[in-house]
């Protein structure tokens, strides 16, 4: 059986790939995202994500697939990328209060043995309550969300966050696993 190399260090996204049975290692990117121009698009996101996982390809020496997953929240043609502060948190979850912003998570995988890419994406609508300025720095100050697009880990929010979710549930988590089983299909047929 091929190695699979996670290129991530988050623990949601390890999480969901354990979930899949399949067996697998962590490895952190070493790419610096700072000096990628990442636009509001899906092939920008699939684009970041593919410079992830070739940040761990390039420097292996036996054969492996790395996968390698970023995900974005998109409100108002905005990128909403992690809290740098408090207030900054705070700023994010009112501008996404009563809205719908989407989520996008783009996926790569590449293959050391034959140097082939794989990339695609996944796109999850999720519409958000009313929220007050005490619910908001209730999640702040409770789930510490510094390290999560948007502010927010749709898993960790309260009941009265969401008013709906339209698409998958995972890729808003930060790995779309049906997304992900197909490319691995795609790379074994």
């Amino acid at each position: 059986m091929t190695k699979i190399i996670l290129a991530s260090s988050s623990p949601r996204r390890k999480e969901l790939l354990s979930e899949t049975g399949l067996v697998f290692e962590v490895m952190a990117p070493t790419f610096d995202e700072a000096e990628f121009s990442l636009k509001p698009s899906q092939s920008s996101i699939q684009q970041l994500s593919l410079q992830k996982a070739k940040s761990i390809s390039e420097n292996l020496t036996v054969s492996a697939l790395v996968i390698s997953a970023d995900t974005v929240v998109i409100c108002d043609d905005t990128i909403m990328g992690k809290p740098q502060n408090r207030e900054h948190a705070f700023h994010m979850l009112k501008q996404l209060s009563g809205k719908t912003h989407k989520v996008i998570t783009g996926i790569a995988v590449v293959n050391t043995a034959d140097k082939k890419e794989y990339t695609d994406s996944d796109v999850t609508y999720v519409t958000f309550n009313n929220l007050s300025e005490s619910d908001i720095y209730n999640y702040i100050d409770t789930r510490k969300p510094f390290d999560k697009a948007g502010a927010y880990g749709i898993q960790e929010l309260p009941e009265n966050f969401v008013n709906k979710i339209e698409g998958e549930f995972d890729n808003v988590v930060g790995l779309p696993i049906k997304i992900l089983i197909k490319l691995l299909k795609t790379i074994n047929s």
